[in-house]
C-alpha cells in the first residue's frame, strides 16, 4: 500500500520512463527490409548531421559477396546477400562487428556481363525469421539465430511462374524485386497463369491467396493505406496493378509503359501514386479515387526521359518528391554523373537539381533529411526542403560500384559497393 504523495510520485516516475522509452524508440529504428521499416525509404531516427572532415568513425569494414542488395538490419545482426563461390549466400553479420555468424546458401547465383554477378534482393527480416528472394525466385524462411531453413518454395516450379517473359531482361539480369513484409504476410511476384501474383502467411509459408495473369518486372511492391484500404501495389508489365493485402481482390490498375526493364518501386503518397522507368519510358503520377466499391486511377502528369529513376527509388516529403533521376548517366572521369531532384509530387513541377550523384545511387529519408549515396560512394546529407539544394555533410567511405541505397539503423549507416560492406558511426550527440 502506499499513500497518496507516493502514488503520485510513483505515477509521474512511471510517466517520465515512458516518455524517456518512446524517445528511444523515434531516435532509434531497425531496418528490417528493403526500404525500411515503413517501406518507403524512411526511418525515423536522428542522426549527426556535421560530419568531421574525414568523414564519420568507421566501425568496420568487410568483404560481403557482390550483389546489389542492400542491407536489412534488425535485432544486432546485418543481413546482407551475396555471391560466394557461385551461389547467393545470404549472411548475417554482428551489427556491432562485422564478424560472421552464420550463411545459408540458397543456390545458384546469376553471372551478368552487363551489369554484374550475384542476387539484386535484400532480406527482409521478422523477429526471428529471415526471408530471401532468390534471383532465379526461389522464396526461403530461415532462422535468424543461426540460418536454419524453416520452409521454402520453388515459385517457378510450384507456381508456374518464369523469368522467360518479352524481352524484359529478368531471364539475362536475374529478379531484383524483394519480398515484402506487411503485416502476417509475404508478398511477391512470380507466379504463373491465375496465380502471378502472391501472398503467403509468414509463419507457415501457406498461400493464403494468389491470382492475376501479370508479367513480372524488377519492382519490389509497395504497400500503402489508400482511402482507408490497405492495399500492395505491384509494378508489372502492364502498369500499375492495385489488390486489397488481406484479400488479393483487385481494386485500381494504372497503365504504363514497360520498356526492357522497370525497377523503381511505386511511392504511395495520400492518394497519388508515383511510378517511373527508364529505358525512354519516364515517369508518371496518378491520383486515386473511389465511388461506392469502384476505384479509379487518374493521370496527375508525365514527364518523359531524363526524368526518370533508372534503378533507384525516391522518397517523398511534405509532398515532395526526393530522388535521383537519368538513364544510365553515371558518375566517371569527366562526367558529374546524374542529378538528385527535387520534385512537386502533385504538379510534376521541378523544384531544385544538383548534378553529380549518378543514375545508380540510391535515396533514403532520416530524422527529416535526406541521406544519398552516390554511384560512385559518396555518401551526403542534403536538407530535404524544395527551396533549393542545401548540403549538410559528405564523405566517401567506399569506392566503385554503388548501386545501392545506405541504411540506417540505430545511429549507424550501413552501405556498400559491389564487394564491400561498411558501417559508419552517426550516432546523434
Amino acid at each position: 500500500m502506499t499513500n497518496g504523495r507516493c502514488s503520485v510520485w510513483l505515477c509521474g516516475a512511471a510517466w517520465v520512463a515512458s516518455v524517456w522509452a518512446v524517445a528511444d524508440r523515434c531516435s532509434a529504428a531497425d531496418w528490417p527490409q528493403y526500404r525500411g521499416p515503413n517501406c518507403d525509404g524512411t526511418t525515423p531516427e536522428t542522426i549527426l548531421t556535421t560530419w568531421p572532415q574525414e568523414g564519420p568513425k568507421v566501425i568496420w569494414k568487410v568483404p560481403v559477396g557482390e550483389s546489389f542488395g542492400s542491407f536489412a538490419v534488425s535485432g544486432g545482426k546485418a543481413f546482407i546477400f551475396g555471391e560466394r563461390a557461385g551461389d547467393e549466400v545470404c549472411s548475417a553479420l554482428d551489427a556491432g562487428t562485422g564478424k560472421e555468424l552464420w550463411s545459408y546458401a540458397a543456390g545458384k547465383t546469376i553471372f551478368d556481363k552487363s551489369g554484374g554477378p550475384g542476387p539484386r534482393t535484400t532480406p527482409t527480416v521478422d523477429g526471428d525469421r529471415v526471408y530471401l528472394l532468390g534471383t532465379y525466385l526461389t522464396l526461403v524462411c530461415l532462422n535468424a539465430a543461426d540460418g536454419k531453413e524453416v520452409w521454402k518454395h520453388d515459385l517457378p516450379k510450384e507456381f508456374g511462374g518464369t523469368m522467360q517473359v518479352r524481352a524484359s531482361g529478368i531471364s539475362s539480369w536475374g529478379s531484383a524485386a524483394s519480398p515484402l513484409l506487411d503485416g502476417k504476410l509475404i508478398y511477391v511476384n512470380g507466379g504463373g497463369k491465375d496465380q502471378t501474383l502472391l501472398a503467403l502467411d509468414k509463419t507457415t509459408g501457406a498461400v493464403v491467396w494468389k491470382g492475376g495473369n501479370e508479367l513480372l518486372t524488377h519492382s519490389t511492391p509497395a504497400p500503402g493505406t489508400i482511402l482507408g484500404q490497405r492495399q500492395i501495389v505491384f509494378f508489372c508489365q502492364s502498369g500499375l496493378v492495385s489488390v486489397a493485402a488481406d484479400t488479393g481482390k483487385a481494386l485500381w490498375r494504372y497503365p504504363f509503359k514497360f520498356n526492357v526493364s522497370t525497377a523503381s518501386t511505386p511511392l504511395i503518397a495520400g492518394d497519388i501514386v508515383y511510378c517511373s522507368a527508364g529505358y525512354d519510358v519516364g515517369t508518371d503520377a496518378c491520383r486515386i479515387t473511389k465511388e461506392g466499391d469502384a476505384w479509379k486511377a487518374t493521370k496527375l502528369w508525365h514527364a518523359g526521359q531524363p526524368v526518370c529513376n533508372h534503378w533507384t527509388t525516391p522518397v517523398v516529403k511534405d509532398g515532395y518528391v526526393y530522388g535521383i533521376y537519368g538513364f544510365k548517366d553515371y558518375v566517371a572521369p569527366n562526367k558529374p554523373g546524374a542529378p538528385l531532384k527535387c520534385i512537386e509530387l502533385a504538379t510534376g513541377k521541378e523544384m531544385w537539381s544538383k548534378a553529380g550523384f549518378g543514375s545508380g545511387g540510391g535515396t533514403i529519408l532520416v530524422g527529416g533529411n535526406l541521406l544519398v549515396q552516390g554511384d560512385a560512394g559518396a555518401l551526403v546529407l542534403v536538407e530535404a526542403a524544395p527551396t533549393a539544394y542545401k548540403e549538410l555533410a559528405r564523405c566517401t567511405p567506399l569506392g566503385g560500384k554503388c548501386w545501392t541505397m545506405p541504411v540506417v539503423s540505430n545511429g549507424r549507416i550501413y552501405a556498400r559497393n559491389t564487394k564491400q560492406g561498411v558501417c559508419l558511426d552517426v550516432t546523434a550527440k
